[in-house]
């Protein structure tokens, strides 16, 4: 009989508490703690319920349906109540290019000892991991046949990017959910290298877009439907200068997704070219775009989210109609291909918590360096913080982002 008592008064104390957390989630969407404690007691009230059930031997005929059929409605409840907590802020961790070794060309060797990745991403994992959704550019092919990399005719400006297709492992262990291939990477292979770049993503699990044959890719992540689109001013690939093509495919996806995340392979490479010019960019003859208007845009157009890479420098971030724009995330996890001295091997992990309509609350800079033997790093001195602030007020005087010493970003509006 007080096993009985117990339950029906379990049961009535716990649909008034999930009442009223339906009430305080409707009534104040911006109280996210209060929202936070609540389903810890819904929680809590379940454990309790269990203990009542688990010290009663005696009561197990009656209280196994009771049990069950309670436990079971608490649940659908309990996650009705955290999936609307989920949905109210959603978080995207970015970076820049990653390009984890090459077996081209075999002499000398390109890739890390053993033939083995893991190290690279290994340290900063943890803050890979720490979102709804990670993204990079994937700055190469996947590929165990170097052989069918295409010839440089001598030209000393000329890399052939071929990751080992188990490489892929690496990324997908790290944490990463989606990738630009829209590069002056994705052909260095030829169309045997393309193909089986996207084969080794697909069976990976890892979504991808920004080639004339995948222009587009959405799916869903937590309840979320994400569209994703990625453009480079490069043959094959979806163009960077066509503003007419690039803001129909946003418009498209806009009309089919919650958030829109837009990637671009833009402006011209190098130390000398960290700032955000607003005019086009020119790099070995080749029109390298004008990140500044394609980023606007692209917002304009319906993206909630716009990120940069390609000048293998980090460069200033900008909000525009309160939509985030990084202008390039910089050199992340490039083996012994790249340099990585100075500015090219310092680059932010960037982190940013949007509305559930894409709007702009936050974000944060998680600064890292590469090394050639340990991979990828948290950077103690925040080299990159100190780069993002100086750049963003150079080229953005009338910015509204506010960025902080320990790379926390807010707007001042």
């Amino acid at each position: 009989m007080g096993f009985q008592l117990a339950i029906k008064n379990y049961e009535r104390q716990s649909q008034k508490l999930i009442t009223k957390s339906r009430k305080l989630i409707t009534k104040s969407q911006k109280n996210k703690q209060m929202r936070k404690i609540t389903i810890l007691i819904l929680l809590f009230f379940s454990a309790e319920f269990l203990i009542i059930v688990g010290c009663n031997n005696n009561s197990k005929s009656v209280s196994a349906n009771v049990s069950k059929l309670t436990l079971q409605q608490n649940a659908t409840q309990t996650k009705e109540v955290t999936d609307s907590l989920k949905k109210d802020t959603i978080t995207i961790v970015s970076v820049g290019d990653m390009m984890l070794g090459t077996n081209y060309p075999r002499r000398p060797n390109y890739l890390p000892p053993k033939g083995d990745c893991s190290f690279l991403l290994r340290n900063v994992s943890e803050y890979l991991r720490d979102a709804d959704l990670t993204f990079g550019n994937c700055e190469g092919t996947f590929s165990d046949k170097p052989e069918y990399a295409r010839d440089c005719y001598g030209s000393r400006w000329c890399y052939r990017f071929s990751m080992p297709t188990k490489f892929v492992n690496c990324m997908v262990d790290a944490g990463f959910d989606v990738v630009s291939i829209a590069n002056n990477h994705i052909r260095d292979l030829g169309e045997y290298g393309k193909k089986k770049t996207m084969e080794t993503l697909k069976n990976a699990g890892i979504h991808f877009a920004g080639i004339c044959e995948v222009p587009t890719d959405t799916f869903t992540i937590k309840g979320v439907k994400y569209g994703f689109c990625a453009f480079a001013p490069n043959v094959g690939t979806c163009q960077i200068t066509n503003y007419t093509k690039m803001q129909e495919t946003v418009k498209q996806l806009k009309k089919e997704c919650q958030i829109v995340i837009v990637s671009f392979h833009g402006g011209a490479e190098g130390a000398t070219h960290q700032h955000v010019t607003r005019k086009y960019e020119y790099f070995l003859k080749q029109n390298r775009g004008n990140v500044y208007k394609f980023a606007h845009s692209a917002i304009d157009a319906g993206a909630d989210v716009v990120l940069g890479h390609g000048p293998h420098v980090t460069r200033a971030v900008e909000l525009y109609k309160n939509r985030f724009i990084a202008y390039s995330l910089g050199n992340f996890a490039t083996y012994k291909r790249f340099g990585i001295n100075g500015v090219f091997g310092i680059a932010p992990i960037l982190k940013l918590w949007i509305g559930d309509k894409g709007d702009f609350i936050k974000g944060k800079i998680i600064p890292v360096h590469q090394d050639l033997l340990k991979g990828t790093l948290y950077d103690e001195q925040g080299r990159v913080i100190k780069k993002i602030q100086e750049l963003t007020k150079q080229d953005f005087p009338e910015n509204i982002l506010l960025i902080s010493d320990d790379g926390t970003i807010t707007s001042n509006k």
